[in-house]
Formats: structure tokens, C-alpha cells, sequence
């Protein structure tokens, strides 16, 4: 809880108490008291807590130094001590001081006691003495404890499982972040107060002993830390702080995983990082935008969400404060984007909230908008602090940190399932690997998905030159193309539909086998999409068909001939015609782009060469079909 107020109630206090008739204290109990308060001044809280503690032993009237032991277990976080220490003042004196009761107020909240904060904050605000400051934000928290009241009657579900021993220890474990698949997390551990970045698998639904993630990127003398991950597990943004090569005390810095290790990461640069304080990143599903916290100028609040577009010539747009609709005048921390690219999950002491720190959901509405948080309830939220949450691609399962009992000790990784009003747009995503069809190697090749009817590319990236792996994900609802490429290959092109995800009710995974380019080799062109019996090309073919102009631009030697077929429905006659006007309208577009005629050709086969049983809907989808054959190469 952020207070704005004087935390030690020192000299003023004990000059209001020496003035107050017939409650001088105890000689030795002032010269104790007096003794802490040196202790104070040098940063000794214990040393200043015995003192005080034999003063009010000596003279168990001195509400001065009651006053001050409250005062210091409050900033020491001993709220139940503090919430004793503050009683003892009243019953001494009611009107000791206003700040008795907001000092009581805050500890009371703190311990999740918000009928009695609302009483005592109400109290405070009843000194005429409160300043305007002091007032807004006993406001706020009174704010705070109506809507906490309100929010322990209507509970949402909440049953958080530990990760177990193979992720969790005695040490510290937090911030987690997962891949789409789930199936890689990364993690910081603190072990004698170094923090380092490690990472665990699961295998067979079991996470498997974590591991230390790379030399390259742990270091013994800096700590790691507030990191996120894309949701193909290729790129790391991580918080690096008061490194040499540091432009302020903490900068945002990315590395790449190559095969089974990761590069030495670099520091992104302004405009990002600032001599501020730049951390938390958090990057979208297309690697595009980038999320992240900073107290540069021009903010909201101490600490507001930013955000930076990566531009065509791979450097980032100057950062944009996300404004009031998320950022308050308070704190707002560790954002996590999820994969749906419109729903932002992130920390706040702002908005309000049962604690400290509460999570929050924020969507995007139709025109791009950040909408009005909304808390994510009680008992995900509670009296202490929240914050690092992030969320499975699916919007199932979300992935915390927490100290709560039972775990292996101090911070652990806790998972559970996220309620249906607070989760995320429907995401899935596809997990391929690229393989040489002749040899079956893997192959590192350009990997893009389009959104088709927007053409807005929301993947582009290059599968693992070990492995041949890539994993894209996918909003549903929308058309999506994927298209794979590599040089001297013949692409290969695929189309994902509304009606494709719904059946498949799970993610797509493909095994990808691109053929060397040489006479008679055929590539299917699943993105060349027709109206029902006509031929004229739909705008969404557009991102296919530039494909396929770049490919013959790249291989002038290739001579091709653009085939047309249909399924079974509809006379000979009619569907020989359908299919060869519809070839003819690829090979028109391809002349008017400035396509050598001598190198096309076209033609329609209508029914006569079905690659699939014509007794099934998905058999005559994928019968109607348009696709090219390397006739000279």
C-alpha cells in the first residue's frame, strides 16, 4: 500500500505529548525514548524497537512511544504488532494524533480487516488538521476497503496448484512465463539474493527438473530478472539493471534461442530504454508491440505501462504512454499482453483493490481502446501484494508466484484455472516442423501466418535451424494463411479457417516437407479463394498470390503451368469451365504483375484428378483447388 504520509511520528509527537497536562512521562522512559530515536536516525529499527519497548515497559502510559513502535512495525510490515501498538495510543488517549488512526487504518488493511480500516480512515479525515494530500488518499483507500467489503462476498474460484519440486525450492521462485504449448517455462530463481533466469520442460504432462538457462545470459554479478518470453520460445525480454552498458539503472534487453542454447543478448537502446528506470517487458503474439514499465517524464503516475511499435527497419517507434484508461496516478506494474494481442493483464495499487498491489484485466474494445480495468476478484486478489500473472495461450490456466503456506518455502510457482469472465479472446496456435520432403532433415525456413482479410501478418518468423520446429499462434475467429519458404524449395501454403479451428477444438500440429523446385512439382495454392461457381479472385487471395509472384521473380527459369480442379458436384461440362476460368484468372493476374508469357501456361481438369473421397464435405473442400505445376525448370 503506498502511503504519501510521514511514516515516524518522532520529534512533533513527542513535543505534542511533553505539552499535554498531566502526561509527562516516565524520566528514564524519555531518555529510552529519546535513545531510539537516535537509532532511528541511523537506520536501526530493532535497536530503536528495544529501546522502545523498555521505555512503554517502564511507563505503560507513553503514548508517544506506543506511537512510534506502531509507526516502525508499519514500515517494517509487522502489521498485526503495528494494528497492537496503534490501539494501545487510543486507548491512552482518542485524540492523540490523526495519524494514529490512519497509521492504524493502513495496518488493518494490510491484514485484510476492511470494515475496521474504513472506520479509522473515516476517523482520520475527521482532524481538521488532515492536509489536501492526506485527504485524497485516505479517500482512495476508503475507496479501497468498499470495494474489498464487497468483493469478499462474491468469491471467484480459486484453487492454485503448486508446480512442485522440480521448479520450486527453499530458495526464492517467481515471475513465470510460459510458451503457447505450454510446454517450456522460464522462471527467475533468487538464491542468496542473485537472480537468475531457469528454465523448466514438461514432458508426458510432468514438469521436468529446472535447469540453469544460459551462461550467455545469467551472469554472477548483475541480477536477471522480470522477463517474458514470445510465445514461440524464441526471444527473451528480460530486465537487466546497473550494467555497464546500461543507459539508466535498469534496461529492457532481448536475446534469441539458437538450436539448444541462447545469444548474448543486447540492450534494446532508446528509444525504449531511457536514463530512467525501463523493466517488465511484455512483447505480442507478431512481435510487433512491446509492453513495458517505466517512471520516465510524461507518465501518469511513479511507475506507468508504455508501449513501443517495432518499425519496418527493425528499430522501435518512441514509446507511448498507455494512458488513464489503464495508468493511474498511483503504480501500475508487470503487464503481460496475451497472445489475443486485446486483453492486457497487469498489477496496480491505483485502481481499486483489496491490497497492496491487486491484478487487473483490461480489453481492447472494436476501435483499439483500452477499456476500464476490472479487478480480477477476491481470492485471486487479497490484502497483500499481487502481481506477475500470465496467461496460457488457450486463456485457461494462469501461471503466479506466491508465499502462501504449503509451499517448498519462501515465493513458489503456483498455477490454476483463470474463471470464464476474465479470460482472454479464444487463441490457438499451430506447431510445425520443417523437414526436406527427400531426405527428411529439418530445415530452417521463413515461416509467415496473414491474417487474410485484413492482410495483417501476425507471424513471421524462421523455423529452428536444428529441429526444423516453429510454433505460431492464432486468434480464432479469422481466416489465417500460412505460407512456408526457403530458396531453391517450392513453397508451401496452407489455409486455417473458423471452421477448421471449431473441429479441431485443439492446436494444429504439422510435419512440413518443402521439395527441392524441379520439373513436375506441384504446390497447392490453399490461399486462392473463389465465390461458390465463379471465378473472379476474392481480395483474400492477394497475400497467395504475391507469394507466388515473388516465387517466379526469385526463379526466373521456372516455367509453370496454374491448374484448376473442382469436386464432383455439377455436370462435366460445367465444372471443366469453372475450373479452367478460374486457373486463367491466376495466370491473367500474374501477366498484368509483368510476368513473361512464355513462362505460364493454364489449364482445368475439372473433376478428373481428385486427391481425396468426394463422399465428404472435407473431401470436396479440398478437391476444389487451385495450384501450379513446374512444367521447365
Amino acid at each position: 500500500m503506498k502511503s504519501l504520509l510521514t511514516c515516524f511520528l518522532v520529534f512533533t509527537v513527542a513535543l505534542l505529548y511533553a505539552q499535554t497536562p498531566g502526561n509527562i512521562p516516565d524520566k528514564q522512559a524519555q531518555k529510552m525514548y529519546e535513545q531510539a530515536n537516535r537509532q532511528l536516525s541511523s537506520g536501526n529499527y530493532q535497536g530503536a524497537i528495544s529501546e522502545l519497548q523498555k521505555a512503554v515497559a517502564i511507563d505503560t502510559k507513553f503514548a508517544a512511544a506506543f506511537q512510534q513502535l506502531g509507526d516502525i512495525s508499519r514500515k517494517l510490515r509487522k502489521y498485526s504488532d503495528a494494528n497492537t501498538y496503534y490501539r494501545k495510543v487510543i486507548a491512552i488517549d482518542p485524540e492523540f494524533h490523526s495519524l494514529t488512526y490512519y497509521g492504524l487504518a493502513e495496518s488493518e488493511m494490510n491484514l485484510g480487516d476492511y470494515s475496521s480500516a474504513l472506520q479509522h480512515f473515516t476517523k482520520f479525515l475527521s482532524f481538521p488538521s488532515v492536509s489536501d494530500n492526506s485527504k485524497k488518499l485516505a479517500v482512495k483507500y476508503i475507496n479501497d476497503c468498499r470495494f474489498s467489503i464487497e468483493a469478499i462476498k462474491k468469491p471467484v474460484e480459486f484453487k492454485p496448484v503448486n508446480l512442485g519440486a522440480s521448479v520450486n525450492t527453499t530458495w526464492q521462485e517467481y515471475l513465470p512465463v510460459v510458451t503457447a504449448d505450454e510446454e517450456r517455462l522460464i522462471f527467475t530463481r533468487r538464491v542468496n539474493n542473485n537472480e537468475d533466469f531457469y528454465e523448466s520442460i514438461k514432458k508426458n504432462s510432468v514438469w521436468q527438473p529446472a535447469t540453469y538457462l544460459s551462461k550467455n545470459i545469467n551472469t554472477p554479478n548483475f541480477n536477471e530478472g522480470a522477463q517474458c518470453i514470445s510465445p514461440d520460445g524464441l526471444y527473451l525480454f528480460f530486465t537487466g539493471c546497473n550494467r555497464p552498458e546500461g543507459l539508466g539503472r535498469c534496461d529492457i534487453y532481448v536475446c534469441k534461442r539458437e538450436g539448444k542454447g541462447w545469444s548474448e543478448p543486447f540492450n534494446i537502446g532508446p528509444p525504449v530504454n531511457t536514463s530512467g528506470w525501463e523493466s517488465q517487458p511484455s512483447l505480442s503474439a507478431d512481435g510487433r508491440t512491446l509492453y513495458f514499465v517505466s517512471n520516465r517524464p510524461g507518465g501518469i503516475g511513479g511507475y506507468d505501462i508504455w508501449t513501443a511499435e517495432l518499425m519496418e527497419d527493425g528499430k522501435w517507434a518512441n514509446p507511448v504512454n498507455l494512458g488513464p484508461s489503464v495508468n493511474t496516478p498511483y503504480d501500475e506494474h508487470s503487464p503481460f499482453i496475451h497472445p489475443d494481442n486485446s486483453t492486457l493483464y497487469f498489477s496496480s495499487n491505483g485502481w481499486p483493490g483489496l491490497g497492496n498491489r491487486d491484478l487487473f484485466i483490461s480489453r481492447k474494445d472494436a476501435e483499439g481502446r483500452w477499456q476500464e480495468p476490472q479487478n480480477l476478484g477476491y481470492p485471486i486478489n487479497t490484502a497483500g501484494e499481487e502481481s506477475g500473472l500470465t496467461v496460457s495461450a488457450d486463456g485457461r490456466t494462469a501461471f503466479f508466484a506466491s508465499d502462501m503456506k504449503g509451499g517448498a518455502g519462501g515465493m513458489d510457482i503456483y498455477s490454476f484455472k483463470l474463471p470464464e469472465k476474465v479470460r482472454p479472446l479464444p487463441v490457438t496456435y499451430i506447431k510445425g516442423k520443417v523437414i526436406d520432403a527427400e531426405s527428411k532433415e529439418p530445415l530452417d525456413a521463413n515461416i509467415k501466418i496473414t491474417e487474410l482479410k485484413g492482410k495483417r501478418i501476425i507471424f513471421n518468423e524462421e523455423s529452428d535451424a536444428e529441429d526444423g520446429d516453429f510454433l505460431a499462434t492464432m486468434p480464432e475467429g479469422k481466416n489465417f494463411g500460412l505460407t512456408v519458404y526457403r530458396d531453391d524449395y517450392l513453397f508451401y501454403s496452407e489455409n486455417f479457417s473458423p471452421e477448421k479451428m471449431d473441429a479441431k477444438g485443439k492446436p494444429f500440429s504439422l510435419v512440413i516437407p518443402l521439395r527441392k523446385i524441379k520439373a513436375g512439382g506441384i504446390v497447392v495454392l490453399n490461399n486462392i479463394f473463389f465465390e461458390t461457381n465463379k471465378s473472379e479472385l476474392m481480395p483474400e487471395s492477394k497475400a497467395e498470390l504475391q507469394l507466388l509472384l515473388n516465387f517466379l521473380k526469385t526463379n526466373p527459369n521456372a516455367v509453370i503451368e496454374i491448374n484448376g480442379h473442382t469436386d464432383d458436384v455439377g455436370s462435366d461440362a460445367a465444372n471443366n469451365v469453372l475450373s479452367e476460368n478460374r486457373a486463367k484468372s491466376v495466370y491473367t493476374y500474374l501477366l498484368n504483375s509483368k510476368i513473361d508469357p512464355s513462362r505460364l501456361s493454364y489449364k482445368g481438369y475439372g473433376k478428373t484428378q481428385p486427391v481425396a473421397d468426394n463422399t465428404t464435405e472435407e473431401g470436396k473442400r479440398v478437391n476444389r483447388r487451385t495450384e501450379f505445376r513446374i512444367v521447365r525448370y
